[in-house]
């Protein structure tokens, strides 16, 4: 094959006529309406944010300065970024409501490798995130118990390289088969979960809001910035984990009643939803109690008790976990929808796009589960977190610049929403998302690097030659379109 042949194999497009009529025959059920759609995004994206992050940036941790009351700009700046993205997202999800995400907006506007390598990076991302929080979940659970008088032995609550003489994390182990175990119901069941579970979580941080108010000291607020503004702008790069379920939510869209009316609505309702919590939660945590003494790991327990109301911090506690939990489903639900239509693609062997009887890929759905499980079992929650926010950086960058693409490529495509100021929006988004990634630790570079250096080899062992675009594919052929 000579390099210009090559070059075309490789940077073949998919066809939205292809994706309409897979659509039709994928095996998955469409159930979700608007609002359980948006009720994944909010699920995704309110979790971890308020309960362990706000407070991690606003205290600051070893060789991160505190911000104090300025982690408001961080979740701000974080929001922008997230912002720009989701526009160009809910463009994408109205015009090609597919399983895929951002792997098919890249495949679709920018060739195959660019969709291969995002859709490769989503699936150590998601799985990551799902350990991330199952980790966070475990220690929420290992705190409670404590408070009760209950000592769970530290063999079992903890993992070798953490240095305090554990072996390994059951209790992470055992919630991330949990949540594997209820998505594998089915998208209707996870849907009804997900919708109630959402709703016990707003309700919870507005009656956070709510009573704190009362307990807010404005001499908290002063200094507003302690640090300055560069750790605000480092603190925007952490908080990023917790202002993009939506994109993960946005996988669903095969799966939704009317994707392509919906699946725009719910990904702008969502963000919206999360930053206004986001934002009014910032300010009573920090004007609660001094940025110095809010708990980096449960900033809102320890800032109730702080004001003599222990069993407040008790109840935060215990519908903590449970609002953390609606993100690893988002999370979890997203990695097998990625990975079922890589496997539909031809990219990945067919086996996993196998669908079961309540149009869920099963196989996949554990395989992703018993993968993230074993993440949080065995490594320390920081080498896990590392893996994370770089990969979903990359993904905004490529849905931003497929938009672009997109627009000036195919503009009589027929789209149900249309981000505003073209290509303003979008290039921020680029612009942002990198500068983002740009902030985050050379080591985390260098894993990433490797990851997609695995996932190159892959391709090109398998996915490049299985690809149902590829005319000599020995599962199909189909016509491919190279990009002009």
């Amino acid at each position: 094959m000579n390099q210009q042949t090559a070059s075309k194999s490789v940077l073949r497009r998919k066809p939205i006529d292809d994706i309409e009529e897979e659509n039709k025959h994928s095996g998955l059920f469409k159930s979700l309406g608007l609002w359980q759609l948006t009720a994944i995004g909010v699920g995704g994206i309110i979790g971890v944010g308020i309960f362990s992050l706000a407070g991690l940036v606003a205290h600051g941790s070893e060789g991160n300065p505190g911000v104090g009351p300025a982690v408001l700009f961080s979740f701000l700046i974080a929001g922008l970024a997230s912002g720009a993205a989701a526009l160009s997202y809910a463009e994408f999800a109205g015009m090609i409501p597919r399983a895929g995400s951002a792997y098919t907006y890249g495949y679709v506007a920018l060739g195959e490798i660019i969709g291969w390598f995002i859709g490769w990076d989503l699936l150590l991302e998601y799985i990551a995130i799902v350990a991330v929080v199952a980790i966070g979940i475990s220690g929420y659970f290992d705190a409670f118990l404590s408070g009760i008088g209950i000592h769970m032995p530290t063999w079992m609550t903890s993992t070798a390289d953490e240095g305090k003489g554990g072996i390994i994390n059951l209790p992470a182990i055992l919630v991330c088969l949990l949540v594997t175990w209820i998505l594998s119901r089915g998208t209707k069941a996870f849907g009804r979960f997900e919708l109630v579970a959402v709703a016990i979580k707003v309700i919870l941080i507005l009656f956070i809001i709510g009573l704190g108010i009362f307990y807010v000291n404005t001499e908290n607020y002063n200094p507003f910035m302690p640090s300055g503004f560069g750790p605000v702008v480092a603190g925007a790069a952490t908080v990023f984990f917790a202002v993009f379920g939506y994109d993960a939510m946005s996988t669903a869209a095969e799966e939704a009643k009317d994707g392509k009316k919906h699946m725009p609505k719910a990904i702008i309702l969502s963000l919206i939803v999360a930053m206004l919590l986001y934002v009014a939660a910032t300010l009573v945590l920090t004007g609660m109690q001094n940025y110095k003494d809010i708990d980096p790991t449960a900033g809102f327990a320890s800032a109730f008790t702080g004001v003599g109301l222990p069993v407040i911090a008790t109840i935060i506690s215990v519908f903590a976990v449970l609002s953390i939990l609606t993100v690893m489903l988002t999370f979890l639900l997203g990695v097998t929808r990625v990975w079922f239509s890589m496997s539909r693609d031809g990219l990945l062997p067919g086996w996993f796009a196998k669908t079961d009887r309540h149009g869920t890929p099963q196989r996949v759905t554990w395989i992703a589960g018993v993968a993230s499980a074993f993440l949080a079992g065995v490594f320390p929650i920081k080498e896990v977190a590392d893996l994370t926010n770089i990969g979903i950086l990359a993904a905004f960058v490529v849905v931003c610049v497929s938009v672009i693409v997109f627009r000036y490529t195919k503009p009589n495509a027929p789209r149900t929403f249309r981000l505003p100021f073209m290509p303003v929006v979008p290039a921020f988004g680029v612009l942002a998302s990198a500068f983002l990634m740009f902030q985050l630790h050379w080591e985390t570079w260098l894993r990433f690097g490797v990851w997609l250096v695995i996932g190159l080899i892959i391709y090109f062992a398998y996915g490049r030659r299985h690809s149902l675009m590829n005319p000599d594919s020995p599962r199909h052929k189909v016509d491919s379109q190279p990009l002009a």
